[in-house]
């Protein structure tokens, strides 16, 4: 049902007018794995599907033999024409045959004048090894599919490799063939709070920021959370806890995403290890994978699944783009589960606030202001101003000291915001060595931009004590900002 769907306005506003459009409609779904592509199209169209099917995962088949795997999706697939009226119960040939059953059944529902909606989940997963699907499928859309005027199909796949090559970026038969794609990407902290408000689970603010310090938004992850379990519970049970259901999350994670996902993981892990992200050449150097076009599209690749943010460093030249680990789920994982292994079962229990725990949770806030930099922008009225956000870091040498600044923000308007990100429990205090760490870092930058007004501005989570450092900040934005949609 349509009621259940959290959020997603703008995506349920594209599929309302794909149903509208007198011609044919090709929609190519993607976004990382568990972020709910599929419950989106499932419950916006009730399964009101002219036909629906979902390929095997090869992760849940412990047989790999290829030509067993090329039979089962095909088996699966004559399963699921049968279950919506397709007669022909002989074994399916071939791909090609597979379509042009799919062609029949679909033209003895044609008399319908509604949009016929074809619903086919990770898609990906049905092109096996010298199957013959791709040409199968290109030929069933541009020899069938594209004429049928009431049709909308829509393809759904968390393989991003897959489906930025062979169909939304495609130089073969589906180049430009797909007139609409939607990249689903998971919650803000606005949308995190409305899903466990509607699930029960009932969390302040200042929980609802860590937990998506560890979840990043990503809804199926946060359906596991038990109502009436407190935060360090939760986090046990799927991290810690014997069995946890999120231990072997990241390997999924990957498997699903990426053909070749040791690769992926050698340039994640490289990241995970640098706060500031790296450059291109430097990723290539560290991880051995060649410098051209492959990595690129690796890169490319990582971004478009939500796992990675670029971005240039304030003052430097815009050729000098950086890849920067920006998955919440990721960050943690490596930074707690993989690098720090424990065997006790109630662990984030037992260490909510050691110090470990507590430079975690400032590091990670600075993650999580990082992804909602419009809900920044909105806190400071620029919505309108044309703006670019940078992280800044300074290498320290013979005539420099090295500095950092969270987030600066140049606008139009000559005004630069100097962002400082603090989570604190309690308003935060400027104590005599902050307010000198700030002045240093301020009159470094004020060299750097000339005529521009620098702005110091705070984002924490309840706010600023009232001190003798305190008026230093010029520009104050709290947590309750960050969650306005």
């Amino acid at each position: 049902m349509k009621k259940l769907i959290i959020s997603r306005k703008q995506e349920q506003l594209v599929l309302r007018q794909l149903q509208d459009e007198p011609t044919a409609q090709f929609l190519a779904v993607y976004g990382r794995r568990r972020v709910g592509k599929t419950f989106l199209i499932r419950e916006y169209f009730e399964d009101g599907f002219a036909f629906m099917h979902t390929a095997v995962s090869p992760m849940e088949l412990k047989e790999k033999n290829q030509k067993l795997l090329y039979r089962i999706q095909l088996d699966e697939f004559a399963a699921s024409l049968s279950k919506y009226g397709c007669t022909d119960t002989t074994p399916i040939k071939n791909w090609f045959d597979a379509f042009h059953r799919l062609e029949t059944l679909l033209d003895s529902k044609r008399k319908t004048k509604k949009k016929m909606v074809v619903f086919i989940d990770e898609l990906p997963w049905l092109d096996t090894p010298r199957s013959g699907f791709l040409s199968a499928f290109e030929h069933f859309w541009n020899g069938w599919g594209a004429g049928k005027h009431n049709l909308l199909l829509i393809v759904c796949g968390s393989a991003t490799t897959w489906m930025l090559d062979n169909l939304i970026n495609s130089k073969g038969g589906l180049y430009g063939r797909t007139t609409r794609e939607m990249h689903i990407h998971p919650f803000t902290l606005a949308e995190t709070e409305a899903y466990f408000r509607h699930r029960g689970v009932t969390m302040d603010r200042y929980d609802l920021v860590q937990t998506y310090m560890i979840l990043g938004g990503v809804a199926y992850y946060m359906s596991y959370f038990k109502p009436g379990n407190s935060l360090a519970q939760n986090i046990d049970e799927l991290f810690f806890a014997e069995n946890g259901f999120l231990q072997n999350e990241y390997d999924r994670l990957f498997t699903s995403l990426f053909a070749d996902n040791n690769q992926y993981r050698k340039i994640v892990e490289l990241l995970s290890r640098n706060r500031y992200g790296l450059q291109r050449e430097t990723i290539a150097e560290g991880t051995g994978i060649a410098i051209g076009g492959t990595l690129s599209k690796m890169l490319k690749a990582l971004v478009k699944s939500d796992l990675v943010t670029t971005y240039y460093n304030f003052g430097e030249s815009k050729h000098n783009l950086y890849y920067k680990l920006t998955d919440m789920f990721c960050l943690f994982y490596l930074g707690f589960v993989l690098k720090n292994p424990t065997n006790s079962r109630t662990f984030w229990y037992d260490n909510q606030n050691s110090p470990k725990l507590n430079a975690w949770r400032g590091l990670a806030f600075e993650d999580v202001c990082f992804v909602h930099q419009q809900q920044i922008r909105s806190a400071l009225g620029i919505r309108g101003v044309h703006s670019e956000i940078y992280p800044w870091h300074l290498s320290a040498d013979d005539k420099t000291k090295g500095a950092q600044i969270d987030m600066i923000i140049e606008r139009a308007d000559r005004v630069v915001n100097l962002c400082e990100m603090k989570f604190t429990q309690n308003e935060f205090a400027i104590d005599k060595a902050y307010d000198e760490k700030l002045r240093d870092r301020l009159g470094t930058l004020s060299r750097m931009i000339g005529k521009k007004n620098p702005q110091l501005t705070l984002v924490t989570t309840y706010g600023l004590k009232k001190s003798m450092y305190s008026n230093r900040i010029q520009r104050l934005i709290t947590m309750e900002d960050l969650f306005k949609d």
